[in-house]
Formats: C-alpha cells, sequence, structure tokens
C-alpha cells in the first residue's frame, strides 16, 4: 500500500515496476548534512520479498524489452531526459537538501545525466554497438567449404546498479550504469543510496513515467532501498540477474562480487572501487610553473570537497627549490579554504579517520589545513601532507584512498625512484603528468608505466571533471574497477552488458534484421572482413 504523497511528491515508497510498495524492513530519512536535519518522508526499507517481486517483473519484461527496436529504445531514453527535465528544479532543491551539494554543480550534474540519456539514445540509433559481422558461406573453398556465419551482439539480462551516495544524479537512479543497461536492452533494478532517499525516489519517479509513456513493460526498472548489504546480497544473487554496476567502496564492491562469484552461475559485477589518482610533476614543469600548479592543485583536491572518485590524492616530485614554491603556494590556497559541508555524517567520519591516520605516520608532515566550520553538521576540511620517497614505498598504506580534501606530495629522490613508484602503484582511475617539452624524454619513459595502472592519462591538466563522450575511459585495473576492460563512462560502457552471437547457416528469415543481406537497419557492418554499410 502507497503512502500519502508529500508536497515536493515524494511518499516514501519503493517503485516496483507500476507499483508503489511500502518497504517493512526499517526506515531512513534524508539528512541536511549542513544543519543535521532529518527531512521527511522516511523512506521504507525493502527486503528480500521485495527483490523477489522487482527480480520476477525485470525478467518477464527482458524478452519484450530486448525485442523492441533501435527507434523505440531511442525515444524511450530520450523521454528519461524530458521527464527529468520536467521536475528538475525539485530534484535539484531535494539533492541541496541531502547532500550539501550546492544547487549550480547539481543543475549542472543533472545536465550531465540528461545528456548522457540523449548520447545513449544517439548510440542505440547509430547501431554500430550491435557489431554485425558476417562471412558469407564459400561452399567451393577447399580443402574444406566455410559456413555462412553471422555475428551480433545481445542484452545479457535484467542488470542491478547501485548507487553512488557522492553523484545522487550522474551515477546514482538514472546515471551511467542505468542508461548503458538500458541502451543495451537489458531491464534495471536500482538500490538507490541511503544518504540520498527523496532524490532517488523523485529521479526513479521520472523513469517510471517514461517507462509508461514508452509503451514498455512495467518491470523494465524498478527502484529498492534497503539498509545493510542484506538487499544489495539478495539482489546480486538472484538467478534473474545477469550484471552488476556499482560504484562505492573497495569493501561494497568486493563483497559484491564475491556474492556473485559463489552463485551457481557467476555473474559479471563492473564495479568502480577506489583511486588515489597519482599526479606526477616533472622537473621541467616544476621550474616553469611551480606556484601555478600549486593553486590549480588545491582547486582540484577541494572540487567536491574532496568527495570525488577522480580527486589527486597523491603527488610526485623530485625533491628540491622548486617543490617548495609548488609546496608553499599549495599551503597558501589550502589554508585559505573554508571548511565545507561532506554528503554525510558517515562519509564526514571515515574523512577524519583517514586524515587523523595520515597525521599520525611517523613519517608524514601536515603542510597545510584549512578552515574550520562548527555550524556545519558534517563539515569537511582541506588538508595537504607530505613524505618522502623512500618511507613511502616502505609503507604500504600511505596509497590507501582517503575519500575528501586531502592528498598526500611525495618527495621524490630523482627520476629512477619516480618511475619506481609508477611501476608500484596500485590500479587507478587516472594518472596525471605535468610536463614542458623539456621534460618529454622523461614522460616517455613514464607514460608507459602509467599506461599499466590507470584507464586515463592525461598532461598538463586535472583528473578531476571526467568528459562523457566516446573516447574517454572511466575504468582501470584492480582496485580501481573489478573489471579493467571496461569503462563506466562515455559510449563503450554499453558494451559490459551484451555479449556475441554468432549464427551459423540460419535460414534467412530467422535471421535476426541486423544479420540480414540487404542490411534493411542500414547498419555499419563488417561484411567478409570489410566494414561499411552493406
Amino acid at each position: 500500500m502507497s503512502t500519502q504523497q508529500t508536497t515536493t511528491g515524494l511518499t516514501g515508497d519503493l517503485l516496483i515496476g507500476a507499483r508503489d510498495v511500502r518497504g517493512t524492513h526499517g526506515e531512513v530519512r534524508g539528512v541536511d548534512p549542513r544543519t543535521g536535519e532529518a527531512l521527511d518522508p522516511a523512506h521504507g526499507l525493502g527486503g528480500v520479498e521485495d527483490v523477489e517481486a522487482a527480480a520476477a517483473l525485470a525478467w518477464a519484461a527482458y524478452p519484450a524489452y530486448r525485442a523492441t527496436d533501435l527507434e523505440t529504445r531511442a525515444a524511450f531514453l530520450e523521454r528519461i531526459a524530458t521527464e527529468l527535465d520536467a521536475v528538475g528544479s525539485a530534484i535539484v532543491d531535494r539533492v541541496t537538501a541531502e547532500t550539501g551539494i550546492p544547487a549550480p554543480r547539481a543543475q549542472g550534474e543533472l545536465a550531465r545525466t540528461t545528456n548522457q540519456l540523449r548520447l545513449f539514445a544517439a548510440v542505440v540509433r547509430e547501431g554500430s554497438w550491435l557489431g554485425a559481422r558476417i562471412d558469407p558461406a564459400l561452399p567451393s573453398r577447399t580443402p574444406l567449404p566455410r559456413p555462412d556465419l553471422r555475428q551480433r551482439k545481445v542484452p545479457l539480462g535484467p542488470v542491478a546498479v547501485f548507487s553512488a551516495s557522492n553523484f545522487p544524479l550522474a551515477f546514482s537512479v538514472a546515471g551511467g550504469d542505468t542508461a548503458s543497461a538500458l541502451a543495451a536492452g537489458c531491464p534495471v533494478i536500482v538500490k538507490g543510496h541511503s544518504a540520498h532517499p527523496g532524490v532517488s525516489e523523485l529521479v526513479g519517479r521520472a523513469v517510471r513515467a517514461a517507462v509508461a509513456a514508452s509503451g514498455l513493460p512495467e518491470g523494465t526498472f524498478s527502484l529498492l532501498l534497503g539498509s545493510g548489504r542484506g538487499l544489495g546480497t539478495a539482489l546480486v544473487t538472484d538467478p534473474r540477474i545477469r550484471a552488476v554496476g556499482f560504484t562505492g567502496s573497495r569493501a561494497g564492491g568486493l563483497a559484491l562480487v564475491e556474492a556473485a562469484q559463489r552463485r551457481p552461475v557467476p555473474i559479471p559485477v563492473y564495479a568502480e572501487m577506489s583511486s588515489v589518482n597519482p599526479v606526477f610533476l616533472l622537473p621541467g614543469a616544476l621550474a616553469g610553473r611551480a606556484e601555478e600548479i600549486g593553486t590549480a592543485y588545491v582547486a582540484s583536491v577541494t572540487t567536491g570537497v574532496g568527495q570525488l572518485c577522480t580527486s589527486p590524492g597523491l603527488v610526485f616530485a623530485l625533491d628540491g627549490a622548486d617543490l617548495d614554491r609548488f609546496l608553499a603556494s599549495a599551503a597558501a590556497a589550502a589554508g585559505q579554504q573554508p571548511a565545507a559541508p561532506m554528503l554525510s555524517a558517515g562519509i564526514q567520519s571515515a574523512f577524519t579517520q583517514g586524515v587523523e591516520r595520515l597525521r599520525s605516520a611517523a613519517a608524514v608532515a601536515t603542510v597545510a589545513c584549512g578552515g574550520e566550520d562548527a555550524q556545519i553538521t558534517a563539515p569537511g576540511r582541506t588538508w595537504l601532507f607530505e613524505t618522502d620517497g623512500d618511507s613511502f614505498l616502505a609503507d604500504p598504506d600511505l596509497q590507501e584512498e582517503v575519500f575528501g580534501a586531502a592528498s598526500l606530495v611525495v618527495r621524490v629522490r630523482d627520476a629512477e625512484q619516480l618511475l619506481e613508484i609508477a611501476r608500484r602503484t596500485e590500479g587507478q582511475l587516472t594518472a596525471t603528468v605535468h610536463a614542458e617539452p623539456g621534460d618529454h624524454e622523461l614522460a616517455a619513459a613514464l607514460l608507459p608505466e602509467l599506461e599499466l595502472v590507470a584507464g586515463r592519462v592525461l598532461f598538463n591538466g586535472w583528473p578531476t571533471g571526467v568528459e562523457v563522450g566516446h573516447a574517454v575511459v572511466h575504468g582501470g585495473p584492480f582496485p580501481a574497477t573489478s573489471a579493467p576492460a571496461t569503462t563506466s563512462v562515455g559510449t563503450r560502457a554499453i558494451e559490459r552488458f551484451l555479449r556475441p552471437v554468432s549464427y551459423q547457416d540460419v535460414p534467412a528469415d530467422l535471421l535476426p534484421a541486423e544479420l540480414r543481406d540487404g542490411n534493411p537497419l542500414g547498419l555499419w557492418r563488417r561484411v567478409d572482413g570489410e566494414l561499411g554499410r552493406r
């Protein structure tokens, strides 16, 4: 039974297909991290029976949804974006209330979310993601004839998506995992994040409205909330779920990977987990623009109060006077940073513990810290630390992520130690190099090492801010992600939820449209090894 709707359009219910269902396994409320105020309404939490209901609907929807033509599916994704735009002001207000994210950033994140949906709509229409290939039969080939072989990609099945804490829109209910799974033809069940339940419901209702307006099966989309790992584990282990998208902590991601691997039929978990995004400052860059780099570094560290998966948590540079200039500039900028609300009290508590771990390390010195604000319930301060290369290499704990506006600068002995550090770095989402033309010999030696440990290597910029496009990679070797060959951002994200199927000597009238002679869909296809529209 549904609860009464509030003036903001929220009921606190789970959205299971077309039904509003009151969760009966406890309640959660959004909390304003600026004031500590609990927000209405209370959202009911789901249990195993709710997972069962949502999974049954998703499985029932799968045959019809995967069979939708490209135009219908593309129009559906665009309809989600339109529905989100229609309630955009309410969404932005609730994002600010539940997370403390300022309205301008929330508006930008909403635009990124809707633009991403429209981008995937364009990808669906274009159709090359289907991977159509045709090797025509060669009956007269010797010594053996070649059969007629045709290949396309098909959707895996229902996907469970776990919302992120730090991006209540772009990596949440209608974010990249949901958009790419729906684009692939997979129904989606989202586990909303308990830190922003109101935002999740508003977005979920927009997605559900698009499902209905598009005439799609109700099980194409559901939204659940649950505490702890019980509901999430139930989702991952339900036999009707065929893949998982996750953004969050390493512990949470690995728990889902383990649960998925224990299934009688294991499934892929595409988990984005942790990254400290190392930055390498080469000598020429430091000599020419140490102060400029120092100021820009702090701006990147403090973007989003440091609560971004691409925040630069480590900096490496050769010891010397130029590094001293960089640190002085960075310290001055950090000292002027006021405290700002973190996303939740839980995240702020974990950040405080991480900062204390660095402050108490014997070989680590505090360079600077930002201002305090006793009026903020969950304040995030800016912290900069430094250590030396030998101590860093001797203590693996110094590589651990501190999720917030904290970063460690490492004074490196020489170029050889810089390369050794690069070789011993854990898997990362990003690695950044600041270099001038005179540094290119060292950069050329460094770049092959960074290719092995990072999904995105950038020069003379900062890793915060991820472009959503065709060439971007938001992924990386473990522990940045559980699936290094994939990306969770950009158009290639659709590939995670597809698998290839080959059709041998299948009668022409039984072939899927994308593999039929005459190319009725007008797709780019590889026919007898040649790519073209034939």
